[in-house]
């Protein structure tokens, strides 16, 4: 579903994506590993549209994103973010809003739906994430977990075909990970098309039908989990889990 081919990315002076290529199929679970810094976010916001790129070619769903956007090419970034949702590591819900309010802005002023439908989908929502309680509930006075499990169902509302989550516990405290990645986990389990960047190595490892490998704007090892986790090849890749897991 998403094939991205000889990928270059410049900050000025600095090199950070030297060619990189990977394929995802549809329903597969892609877990990004690596240190900070090494550019899974970048990656990621890349696919989204997000973020340009000097070299390469993106192409999600048979929509291709090219290094220097065109108008027409525009209208293709559109298209791709109606199929792939993205959840970040900050919230960036509406506090002004409720949650209710929330979920259903999008679906009505993008894509068109029935103010009446969207708001019975996002109630569905809600019940997913266990926060059908909180829908008239301004999101500044949730916690954090709850207001990353708000900005999923967001995304969830708009239909997506796939979804690209961004470090999406990084900024929660301990005791809030586990109700994010539970969340998580029920979507991958759906059998939606996923690609997650992640420091939680016991999530990666339950998670993935594939782990990535990213060092210095890099990919330096791909496969199975249990290959990567239990038998990694790469230096660079034993290095890091041997920081991270100690």
């Amino acid at each position: 579903m998403i094939k991205v081919r000889n990928l270059h990315k410049y900050y000025e002076d600095h090199h950070l994506f030297k060619g990189i290529s990977l394929d995802v199929k549809k329903g597969e679970v892609v877990v990004l590993i690596g240190p900070s810094g090494s550019g899974k976010s970048t990656f990621l916001r890349c696919i989204n549209g997000l973020e340009t790129f000097q070299e390469g070619e993106i192409d999600v769903d048979n929509i291709a994103l090219h290094s220097i956007p065109s108008k027409e090419d525009m209208e293709a970034i559109r298209q791709v973010r109606l199929k792939v949702g993205m959840v970040f590591q900050q919230f960036n819900l509406f506090p002004h809003m409720t949650v209710l309010e929330n979920i259903v802005e999008a679906p009505v002023r993008v894509l068109g739906v029935a103010r009446d439908k969207a708001v019975e989908d996002a109630i569905s929502f809600l019940a997913r994430i266990n926060m059908a309680n909180k829908a008239d509930a301004r999101t500044e006075n949730l916690s954090g977990g709850q207001q990353q499990r708000v900005a999923i169902a967001r995304a969830l509302a708009m239909k997506p075909e796939a979804m690209l989550f961004d470090e999406p516990t990084a900024s929660l405290d301990p005791e809030m990970v586990g109700e994010v990645l539970s969340v998580i986990k029920d979507l991958v389990n759906d059998g939606m098309t996923t690609l997650i960047s992640t420091h939680e190595m016991g999530f990666a490892r339950e998670v993935a039908d594939r782990v990535v490998v990213f060092a210095d704007g890099d990919i330096i090892e791909t496969g199975p989990p249990d290959e990567i986790f239990a038998n990694p090849k790469n230096e660079r890749t034993k290095s890091f889990l041997s920081r991270i897991l100690r």
